[in-house]
């Protein structure tokens, strides 16, 4: 058999009718169920804490103590609300309020 009767390696292109982009792909898909890290944290009309800088115990509990800012995971807050507490303890930072080291 010569090298020219064989099979082509690459370009083969076959019917795949079970195979990516066939019959089968175009079910549809079941995903997965999105679960929430807090359920129900503080009921329906909740609106989230209103953080003022002039605040220092409730930014201290979201500071570690060394001083850095908590995670979003670690203090259980939202985008939102780690946004509005990250600018208060930036402030009460700069005015004195907050050391910007634990040390």
């Amino acid at each position: 058999m010569a090298f020219y009767d064989t099979k082509p390696r690459f370009g083969n292109k076959k019917d795949k009718k079970g195979g990516p982009g066939g019959a089968a792909d175009k079910k549809k898909r079941k995903l997965p169920v999105q679960r929430t890290r807090f359920k129900d944290r503080g009921g329906d009309d909740w609106v989230g804490p209103i953080v003022d800088y002039k605040e220092l115990e409730v930014l201290r509990k979201c500071m570690t103590s060394s001083g850095k800012i908590m995670s979003r995971k670690r203090a259980g807050t939202n985008a939102r609300e780690q946004r509005d507490i990250r600018r208060a303890i930036k402030h009460a930072r700069y005015i004195g309020l907050l050391p910007f080291t634990g040390a």
